[in-house]
């Protein structure tokens, strides 16, 4: 057995470069990725083939080359991020990106993406613009806020308002509004960061109005009331509402700051939800700022909103912050564009992705559950196929308490356990990310556009997801 006679079989680059594959692939991705391609699979074939225990061996490596150099190359240039299918009836997924862009809100965004728009230019009047002028109106009519502004997410609008009104000063907030987000993100860490001393009122259950009264001193700078979006305490609980809190801000001429977390706009209990507080609702009830999400029940980008009192918000706008934490035109434009919905509530629930899964009746996303099982049938896989139901939350730290009745379909094939099946959904072209429920697939369809139906079932079909492996 001679390997170095193996080795030399190995074609050379130059030889490579002349082929009618390598020639196509340097086309599409380069010559320089291409040669870094080669180099690559060329160093894992002379590792395979010091390795290999028979010629036929080493021979059969060399010929798979090519398809190796194409295979490489084409995956290095492949976007991580992909589209999947939300089976998992969980709306506002974090993990899947929460709230998805309409359709028709994206035409609109791509076409300002990929040329130039008047971000920061004011086209009337022929001068520098401000970025948020275009939904800064839009909020104020809809919230009846004096003015408004937005950063990148609804951290930063706690960090940036407390560092603004409170810096080097004390800001009051109650001990049962401490809250966590996601990642680890907590409201006293945030509160440190912004350069603002926490000072804690209340218990983690109760907090009376004359906590906030006896901890009020010369160096408070803010109240800071969190709405726990995100969680609910039951039982023996009492905390301050926002007119007593407005009475003792004006008394005391402190702003009166709220942190909405998830932010709706329209009233959920027309739609069979339990209420959640509207933005409006803290504006009327005298928060001086509120801020809130916009990925979340309101729709739309990856947002922090701020509105409020103009003094504050201007005050905001200088803060050197600002320029750090600001969005950018993709979320100027996705923003203005969602918002620009909600001056028709007839129409939001229709055209706003998220609030229509949300609303949805429960017979629509039954005839979709009905229609997968019938699309799956028609492929003759192997399993076992039913209807049920199942219930649905809207997920992202919002209403956590809610359960919205759904429907969906069950799979279970022999011989395949629930979680390989589980881990072969989350590998086709197109991811399809479900529940296990009692050791069988869960594909809740309330999230799924029923015009999918049919392409998921025949995905499935050609990647052979219910066929065991022998």
């Amino acid at each position: 057995m001679n390997k170095n006679e193996w080795f030399k079989r190995i074609p050379k680059v130059d030889i490579l470069l002349e082929t009618e594959e390598i020639e196509n692939l340097i086309e599409s991705y380069g010559r320089t990725s291409v040669l870094s391609g080669i180099r690559e699979e060329m160093d894992i074939l002379r590792k395979q083939i010091s390795q290999c225990e028979t010629e036929e061996d080493a021979i059969q490596r060399i010929e798979e080359l090519v398809d190796k150099i194409q295979e490489g190359v084409e995956k290095k240039h492949t976007p991580n991020m992909e589209l999947v299918i939300n089976g998992t009836g969980t709306v506002l997924h974090t993990n899947l990106g929460r709230a998805p862009i309409s359709k028709k809100h994206m035409e609109r965004l791509a076409l300002i993406a990929s040329g130039y728009g008047n971000l920061e230019y004011n086209l009337k009047e022929g001068r520098r613009g401000e970025r948020y002028s275009h939904f800064e109106e839009l909020l104020c009519e809809i919230t009846g806020a004096e003015a408004a502004m937005a950063v990148n997410n609804n951290a930063s609008s706690v960090l940036l308002i407390l560092n603004t009104l409170a810096k080097g000063g004390e800001a009051i907030v109650s001990r049962g509004e401490l809250i966590e987000i996601g990642g680890k993100f907590r409201i006293p860490d945030v509160m440190e960061a912004s350069g603002a001393v926490m000072v804690e009122v209340g218990t983690t259950n109760k907090t009376h109005l004359e906590d906030y009264e006896k901890a009020i001193t010369e160096e408070t700078k803010a109240i800071l009331k969190v709405h726990t979006s995100n969680y609910q305490v039951v039982g023996f609980t009492e905390s301050v509402s926002m007119e007593e809190l407005s009475a003792i801000s004006n008394e005391r001429d402190i702003p009166l700051v709220e942190d909405l977390g998830s932010g709706v706009l329209i009233d959920l209990s027309k739609y069979g939800l339990t209420y959640e507080p509207r933005v409006q609702d803290s504006i009327e009830k005298g928060a001086d700022v509120v801020c809130f999400s916009g990925d979340k029940l309101l729709g739309g980008p990856q947002a922090g909103i701020i509105i409020g009192k103009k003094k504050y918000i201007d005050q905001m706008k200088k803060n050197q912050l600002t320029r750090a934490l600001r969005i950018d035109k993709f979320t100027a434009t996705a923003l203005e564009l969602t918002l620009l919905e909600y001056l028709s509530e007839e129409n939001v629930v229709k055209n706003i992705p998220v609030l229509e899964m949300i609303t949805m009746p429960y017979e629509v996303v039954e005839k979709k559950a009905k229609k997968l099982l019938r699309e799956l049938k028609k492929q003759n896989m192997p399993g076992d196929y039913k209807l049920c139901g199942c219930e649905s939350q809207i997920g992202g730290g919002s209403l956590p308490l809610e359960r919205l009745k759904s429907a969906g379909v069950s799979i279970a094939s022999e011989g395949i356990s629930a979680a390989e099946i589980e881990t072969r959904l989350r590998k086709l072209p197109i991811p399809i990310i479900v529940r296990i429920v009692n050791d069988e697939i869960l594909i809740d369809v309330r999230c799924i556009e029923e015009k999918n139906m049919q392409m998921i079932a025949k995905m499935l079909k050609e990647n052979r997801v219910f066929e065991s492996v022998s």
